[in-house]
């Protein structure tokens, strides 16, 4: 190696690794009123699954991500997670997903089972997994995680409505899944250091935010997000920012999955 770069090889060794590609979806349906850019159409999603496909990259689970990161097989993997547990998943994106042999992290609002999005003021109303849904869907070999209870912030919680919205929102999934729940997911992307120390008490082995910064580690994972928008170009130049403008600034620790915890 030149003497030049025998200096930046050396100064990279000890940056921080950036974390795992996750990318971040919502609603999968045909819709033309969309304030929080939180739906994409079932074309758009199938051609950002064919543009994953293609670049020889396979969408899986959160669980599966981090399992094969940790055993040094994580390359040419990607991060597939839905917030809110919209009900269109069955219908719009599990057949898609299927197609490709993709798997995913759906987080589920364990306090609003076939309810609706009524968090969100303005647009429309979207219909929430039933429990018989959110069955169906871990039957299917998606991941099953928490979005909490009723999509609240959590920084601005007591302690006990903090320990509800965490370790509450994952007995009710695993009484429903009868598996380990083993990623949360922060509404709104909202994360301090004690709402990160609730997740990690409450049980949870990874948790995802969005743009965690310091606090980024395997309980709070940042991710991308994906929208309608996002063509073939934009999803090249996200995949090629992403290690800079998520490089955490201490290393990610690997997660340690539960004894005898099955990958989705």
């Amino acid at each position: 190696m030149p003497a030049a770069t025998a200096p930046r090889a050396a100064i990279r060794r000890l940056l921080p690794k950036p974390p795992p590609w996750v990318v971040m979806y919502h609603s999968i349906a045909d819709t033309t009123d969309d304030p929080y850019r939180v739906t994409v159409s079932p074309v758009r999603f199938a051609r950002q699954l064919h543009w994953l496909n293609d670049r020889g990259l396979r969408g899986v689970s959160v669980r599966e991500l981090l399992a094969a990161t940790a055993a040094g097989r994580g390359r040419g993997l990607v991060g597939l997670t839905f917030d809110d547990g919209y009900a269109d998943f069955l219908e719009s994106a599990l057949p898609l997903l299927r197609r490709h042999d993709f798997t995913a992290t759906v987080y589920v609002l364990a306090g609003r089972l076939g309810g609706e999005n009524a968090w969100d003021a303005d647009g429309p109303r979207k219909p929430l997994l039933t429990e018989d849904g959110v069955l169906r869907v871990a039957e299917a070999g998606m991941e099953i995680g928490s979005h909490g209870l009723r999509h609240v912030s959590l920084p601005a919680l007591d302690d006990e409505a903090l320990a509800e919205e965490t370790r509450r929102s994952r007995d009710l999934l695993e009484d429903i899944t009868g598996t380990t729940v083993d990623g949360f997911c922060y509404p709104y992307g909202d994360v301090d250091a004690r709402s990160v120390q609730a997740v990690r008490d409450a049980g949870y082995r990874y948790g995802c935010a969005i743009s965690p910064g310091p606090l980024t580690c395997a309980h709070a994972l940042p991710r991308i997000h994906v929208g309608e928008q996002d063509t073939s170009w934009r999803l090249t130049a996200k995949r090629v920012l992403h290690p800079l403008r998520r490089r955490p600034t201490a290393p990610v620790p690997a997660p340690v999955l539960p004894a005898g915890a099955e990958v989705s």
